[in-house]
């Protein structure tokens, strides 16, 4: 219903389809993620009242499209975890340390797909495992295709934003401290941003 419709009470109602995948059989092909056009960002509640934003800057990845089959899509994901950055130098610090992610141990987080979803419309969704600290875990980020275009250099370029929740404790991550009214500094949920650019291979 358009923001401006006035609902007519009188008529019945009923559910909508869901909007057909959209038909992405010319995007069939490899692509390599471009980390100049590619945030990879998380947001943590802190101290029980606000956020914070970070991103990693160093990171490689790829996709398999396969447009007229989704399901057979795929992706991968390799994050150094050095990379962290939150707009704070101490908190950085604090985050690379032993109480945190231990990157002199565990340098890396990877993702892996294992299955592919078209949800409807520009909907989808991808399952994989996630990998950080030794220990690897299922989840599910929801993506919404952006488009592709043709960039000025000849580029077959394709666009998905992505978002997940996880909960940092099932990865080891349980650093944290008590407030005096109550709560702790660091929410366990966390929630990952993805703002995907990636090119199609030659």
């Amino acid at each position: 219903m358009g923001i401006f419709s006035r609902k007519d009470t009188t008529a019945t109602t009923t559910a909508a389809p869901a909007a057909p995948a959209a038909d992405l059989s010319a995007l069939t092909g490899d692509y390599t993620i471009d980390p100049a056009h590619t945030t990879i960002g998380f947001v943590a509640r802190h101290a029980m009242v606000t956020n914070v934003k970070g991103s990693f800057q160093d990171f490689t990845g790829t996709l398999h499209l396969d447009g007229a089959n989704p399901a057979a899509s795929t992706a991968t994901l390799d994050v150094q975890m050095a990379s962290i950055e939150t707009g704070n130098a101490d908190r950085d610090g604090h985050l690379k340390s032993a109480d945190f992610f231990k990157i002199d141990e565990f340098p890396a987080m990877t993702f892996r797909s294992t299955k592919a979803e078209a949800l409807g419309g520009d909907d989808y969704r991808i399952t994989g495992d996630l990998s950080l600290l030794g220990v690897t875990k299922t989840i599910s980020i929801d993506l919404e295709f952006n488009g592709a275009a043709k960039d000025p250099f000849g580029n077959d370029r394709v666009g998905f934003e992505g978002n997940a929740e996880i909960l940092r404790s099932e990865w080891g991550l349980t650093w944290n401290a008590a407030l005096e009214t109550g709560g702790v500094l660091i929410s366990d949920k966390i929630k990952l941003k993805f703002d995907i650019s990636a090119i199609k291979n030659a």
